[in-house]
């Protein structure tokens, strides 16, 4: 069964850092690409970041881009976003998911198929 363990969110002033993990469980982390998602209050879930499987090519929104970074380790089943110079804007649970393809200039879709975790919460704020 294919699982997400979202971690490492919190409360943070803005401008400070968090680093998130994403622990996979299921499937070959190595043979799919990954990506980071997140819901504010009252909006729609939408794509952060995604990291592909084959070369870690790497895609950011444009709302976070220069701020966070994505990596990942397939020995350790996990995902990472690092997350700078945080802004109030950024509040939200982040969540991941496997993606059906990758691209780096678009954010992949999720495998429809796959649960969401139950995510992880940052909140920025002074």
């Amino acid at each position: 069964q294919v699982q997400f363990v979202e971690s490492g969110g919190g409360l943070v002033q803005p401008g400070g850092s968090l680093r998130l993990s994403c622990a996979a469980s299921g499937f070959t982390l190595d043979y799919h690409a990954i990506g980071w998602f997140r819901q504010a209050p009252g909006k729609e879930r939408e794509g952060v970041s995604s990291i592909s499987s084959s070369d870690g090519s790497t895609y950011y929104a444009d709302s976070v881009k220069g701020r966070f970074t994505i990596s990942r380790d397939n020995a350790k089943n996990t995902v990472y976003l690092q997350m700078n110079s945080l802004k109030p804007e950024d509040t939200a649970v982040y969540y991941c998911a496997r993606l059906l393809f990758f691209s780096p200039r678009t954010m992949g879709v999720p495998i429809g198929d796959d649960s969401w975790g139950q995510g992880t919460q940052v909140t920025v704020s002074s």
